[in-house]
């Protein structure tokens, strides 16, 4: 047989085995030695109508016309070969593990229970050749009996189900394991550092990857409404993660790449991304629980700066020692600059300065407290931007965890869910 799923046509190579008795063609053996048996045509002998009724052929009737092998009792055995075309509703719901069952009605075409009893024998099913895509689970028969409004007499048939068991190794191997490395891969996303630039990309290759074998399941599968493939529902799942990771991984960048100067983070966001969520996937900010050292006169000397303008140290050179290196603005020595600047306790002070200052040294100080202003406002851009990365990667990994859990629990419910999964495994791949 061969199923075709597309157009939902079963073609099956089938041998028909109908025997009836003929009264008007018995004749006595003794009175004709030697002959046991005869053979007539079609046309020769009555023949009953026996037709498929759910026939997809372009001749409807597709036998071939053998000829009628005849007893001496009148026992007419007709065996016409014939390879048959019947319509098939195909329930794709669990593909590529399902069980399809397709029916074979045959009856006769113009007499009714009354003139032709109609009987069944079982289908004989050990002249069976193995299917590559399908294995024959059985071929059950029943015999019915139709009564309709217009007539008395029952009009019977014989009704044949070819019960049939994909087999999924192929499917597997094309279809399943792609899409599950191809979800994996999803995951990779969200371990990407987000200054590779390589995000974005990645998640729209796997998106445009799951689209391509959508249609080539497209493409297999009959155009029909009634139900949704169960492998369908895998990838249109896979894409649904593989589309919400590529949002969030927008979301990422946009908090990776956040501009210092944008504004402050929100105090929710605070509270919920970097110590709640940070606290439960347990990440740690870098260099947290480190306490900076500072220099010691960094807070005297910002007061300094802070106070006036005509502040000066006295007895400056603005020397430079015979290395070429600076030691102290306005002083030969780190010793002679001590009792101005440092005064008498050895802190550093600035109660040595006075009224009436050096300009030239006054505008060194100004060009002095420009750059520490602005590398303290370095500093503070570069804390606010360390803040707005911290929280992009506790996003990332709060992905990754989510994603690699829907990504488990939806495989695992959407592929087992069918009837057959575990006979089906076990059949094809142990």
């Amino acid at each position: 047989f061969f199923q075709d799923e597309k157009n939902q046509v079963l073609t099956t190579n089938i041998w028909l085995n109908m025997r009836w008795y003929d009264h008007y063609l018995q004749w006595n053996q003794s009175e004709y030695p030697g002959v046991k048996n005869l053979r007539f045509t079609t046309d020769q002998i009555w023949t009953p109508d026996i037709l498929l009724y759910n026939s997809a052929d372009d001749e409807f009737d597709s036998t071939f016309k053998t000829n009628v092998l005849v007893n001496s009792s009148g026992y007419c055995n007709y065996l016409p070969p014939g390879i048959f075309m019947s319509t098939c509703n195909v329930d794709v719901r669990w593909f590529p593990f399902d069980i399809q069952k397709c029916e074979l009605k045959f009856g006769s075409w113009t007499f009714d229970g009354w003139l032709l009893d109609l009987q069944m024998s079982e289908a004989d099913i050990s002249g069976y050749m193995p299917n590559g895509e399908w294995d024959l689970v059985g071929v059950p028969g029943s015999r019915n009996e139709i009564f309709y409004d217009c007539c008395k007499e029952p009009y019977p048939d014989v009704t044949f189900v070819v019960t049939i068991r994909r087999r999924t190794l192929y499917y597997a191997l094309n279809l399943l394991i792609p899409c599950v490395l191809l979800s994996s891969m999803t995951l990779l996303i969200f371990l990407l550092p987000a200054d590779s630039g390589e995000k974005i990309s990645l998640g729209i290759t796997v998106l445009l990857s799951l689209t391509v074998f959508m249609l080539l399941v497209a493409e297999i599968m009959p155009a029909t409404s009634d139900s949704i493939p169960l492998i369908g529902q895998y990838f249109a799942s896979i894409m649904i993660i593989v589309g919400m990771s590529v949002i969030a991984t927008v979301v990422v960048l946009q908090y990776h790449h956040h501009d210092p100067n944008g504004g402050n983070m929100p105090k929710w966001v605070q509270l919920v991304l970097l110590q709640w969520v940070a606290w439960f996937l347990r990440m740690k900010r870098p260099g947290e629980g480190e306490d900076p050292e500072r220099p010691p006169c960094a807070p005297h000397l910002r007061r300094c700066s802070s106070g006036s303008h005509s502040g000066s140290i006295p007895n400056a050179s603005n020397s430079v020692n015979n290395n070429g290196n600076l030691l102290y603005i306005g002083f030969s020595s780190l010793d002679e600059a001590s009792p101005t600047v440092s005064g008498g306790g050895g802190g550093c002070s600035c109660s040595g300065a006075s009224g009436g200052g050096d300009p030239q040294l006054q505008v060194i100080l100004d060009e002095v407290r420009f750059i520490a202003d602005r590398f303290r406002a370095q500093d503070e851009n570069e804390s606010v931007a360390d803040q707005w990365k911290f929280a992009a990667a506790v996003i990332d990994r709060l992905c990754l965890v989510a994603f690699s859990v829907f990504n488990i629990i939806c495989t695992i419910s959407i592929l087992m869910s069918a009837p057959n999964f575990v006979e089906a495994v076990s059949k094809d791949f142990i």
